[in-house]
């Protein structure tokens, strides 16, 4: 085996010249870095091909010439997005002398959203939407149905095997597309009709009057949705809530323009403690925030403050901070401009910063103009504001409390801690296990040398219920708060975090999803760039121990038991083999527990991913809230789903 010296030489008398620069022709360069233009090749990256397509669609929508647009999971997996809107220019394009149609689909950065007049407000950034999609399909079709007639061309892996023809005549306008993801490309080609009708419904807000319907024609799946709301975001942040009580009826709702750029956002406060704001730019949602978030809550916290001393609500030097002021908060901004500078082909920040100044002027003239309109509403937005600020001083008096109690300050680790040698956090991983019992097998049967245990006793705190003054003292979530080291909430810091990998490892019962759920909780609210970062994983501990003579094997359902069972017995009925289930993690001898889900070798982990943040709100709103009825529905409507309930 070659030593770092003898390689090191080797790539040294290896000439670079100009034959090892590598120019990649056409679309080429996208089928060999996809993730450069749709983020990766997962799940997301192939639902991103949709997205791409129905943002030309919706573009054609803000110009004002689409009321329609449709989805299509068709039967054989395939992807239809079809629009009547002006469709895809068919005519000569003058630079190339190519028919445009066959200009959007073969060339990167072609398009009408370049300053031509195509359209004033585009999602589409970088003009490479239709032409990656077609490098990444195995094959797509075009039908543009214009002028009377329908024009088609067909694509092979981004290669014309058809080009444009007149295949009919019609008496309608519009662009259908129909593609196939190719297999060489992705991780996956099976496409989550719930996956687009979320990203669809989104859009159908956002773009009060048009009408977006969802298909999946697949045998067994058929279902379809079409949505439409007259009502725009307010119709948005209403559903938003619709599991969170308000604490004022109406949904807040301003607007403003300036040249060619707009901004609309409704809002609105309800009782629980976390914020929600979903923001977008033409129609592009921003995750990651941006500079229109910026504005808005820097507005937001000076109007209410202002609102405060004018009310005489707040004395002398007393004022709400940001955080105070958007506690309970759900809130949908929308803003539209012609020069989108966003960070990345995927769009997930905003960064032009004159719409921070006309998003700031809006909130500060209408919200103030609202407040002093609505007494009432303005008095009960105060008083949530006033009472987070009190609860967050009391929070921080229970984490100094708690510090001085716990020695924290001198580095204290929890005494239900089993610490690894290991130092490197990139190299560390922590289990959290439920029960002294199951913790002494973990801890006998895990590395040292890389592998912490946390033990969990008793019922945990349901943080949906309770603020951050609550959970600092609380003997279940603060040994945790203290081992993670990375602190929680406005105080979270991801780079003094000890672990890179957070497993839970808890039973495969209805008392170990609870815990689950209940610790995913917590950190979804209170450390959710866990999440986000990818270091939050779910153990799979087997569900069954097979035996035959000296041969054992482990199950992890059902199914795998029988399959197990019947290699086993070698395709004789009269060989008895064992099978026994494991009641919990405790019954395991650590050997076992090593073998089955600790050993990196071996284990199954689960990682937990944050695709949809408010989708993810939502479903802990409703799992872990106040509110009884909707817990009951979500039940009953997914109760088909759990097979077996201790799985």
């Amino acid at each position: 085996m070659a030593d770092e010296k003898t390689l090191t030489t080797t790539q040294v008398d290896h000439e670079y010249g100009g034959s090892e620069i590598q120019v990649l022709e056409g679309l080429e360069a996208v089928r060999k870095r996809p993730g450069m233009y749709i983020g990766s090749t997962s799940e997301s990256g192939l639902h991103h091909l949709v997205y791409e397509i129905v943002d030309n669609s919706i573009d054609e929508a803000l110009a004002g010439y689409c009321d329609e647009i449709e989805v299509t999971v068709n039967a054989d997996g395939t992807i239809t997005v079809t629009d009547n809107g002006r469709g895809i220019p068919v005519d000569i394009q003058p630079q190339t002398g190519l028919p445009a149609l066959e200009v959007v689909f073969t060339v990167l950065h072609a398009g009408g959203k370049f300053g031509g007049g195509g359209y004033k407000v585009s999602g589409g950034l970088h003009g490479v939407g239709a032409s990656v999609v077609n490098a990444l399909s195995e094959w797509l079709i075009a039908r543009v149905y214009k002028n009377g007639q329908i024009y088609e061309m067909r694509f092979a892996r981004g290669d014309i095997t058809q080009h444009m023809k007149v295949v009919g005549a019609t008496d309608r306008t519009g662009t259908s597309i129909t593609f196939k993801p190719d297999p060489q490309m992705f991780d996956t080609t099976v496409y989550s009709y719930d996956t687009i009708h979320t990203r669809m419904q989104q859009q159908a807000f956002l773009n009060a009057g048009l009408q977006i319907s969802t298909f999946d024609k697949r045998e067994g799946q058929e279902q379809s949705d079409t949505m439409r709301y007259d009502g725009g975001i307010r119709e948005y942040v209403e559903w938003l809530n619709q599991n969170k009580p308000p604490i004022h009826e109406d949904v807040i709702y301003m607007t403003g323009t300036k040249d060619d750029s707009s901004v609309e956002i409704a809002m609105q406060y309800n009782e629980n403690y976390n914020e929600t704001i979903v923001s977008f730019a033409n129609d592009v949602r921003t995750p990651e925030g941006g500079m229109h978030e910026e504005g808005f809550k820097r507005a937001l916290t000076t109007v209410l403050n202002a609102y405060g001393k004018k009310a005489n609500l707040l004395k002398g030097e007393d004022k709400v901070s940001g955080e105070d002021c958007r506690e309970g908060l759900t809130c949908v901004i929308s803003v539209k401009l012609t020069e989108a500078q966003f960070e990345g082909q995927t769009k997930a920040k905003l960064g032009n910063s004159e719409i921070r100044t006309l998003v700031n002027n809006v909130v500060t003239d209408r919200l103030a103009e609202y407040m002093e309109e609505n007494p009432k509403t303005a008095r009960a937005i105060l008083d949530k504001a006033m009472m987070a600020s009190r609860a967050r001083e009391a929070a921080k008096k229970a984490r100094e409390s708690v510090r001085r109690k716990t020695g924290l300050e001198s580095g204290q680790m929890p005494d239900k801690l089993q610490d690894c040698n290991e130092r490197d956090p990139s190299l560390c991983e922590i289990y959290i296990v439920e029960g002294d019992s199951a913790a002494g097998s973990a801890i006998g049967g895990r590395d040292s040398r890389f592998q912490a245990i946390l033990s969990m006793w008793g019922k945990m705190l349901n943080v949906e219920k309770a603020r951050a003054d609550k959970i600092y003292g609380n003997d279940k979530l603060y040994p945790m708060i203290v081992a993670l080291g990375a602190g929680i909430g406005d105080e979270f810091n991801i780079d003094k975090l000890r672990y890179h990998k957070i497993i839970i490892m808890a039973d495969a019962d209805v008392d170990g999803a609870h815990i689950r759920t209940l610790l995913l909780t917590f950190f979804f609210r209170y450390m959710r760039p866990l999440i986000e970062k990818g270091y939050v994983y779910s153990a799979v501990p087997p569900l069954f121990k097979l035996t035959r003579g000296k041969t054992v094997r482990v199950a992890y359902s059902e199914t795998e038991r029988d399959k197990i069972s019947a290699e086993l017995r070698g395709g004789n009925p009269n060989v008895k083999v064992d099978i026994s289930r494991f009641k919990g993690l405790g019954e395991m001898d650590p050997h076992e527990l090593w073998e089955t889900t600790m050993d990196p070798e071996s284990r199954t982990l689960r990682r937990i991913t944050l695709d949809d943040a408010v989708a993810a709100d939502q479903i802990f709103t409703v799992l872990m809230g106040e509110e009884v009825e909707p817990r009951r529905a979500w039940i009953e409507q997914n109760a088909k789903y759990a097979v077996n309930l201790d799985y």
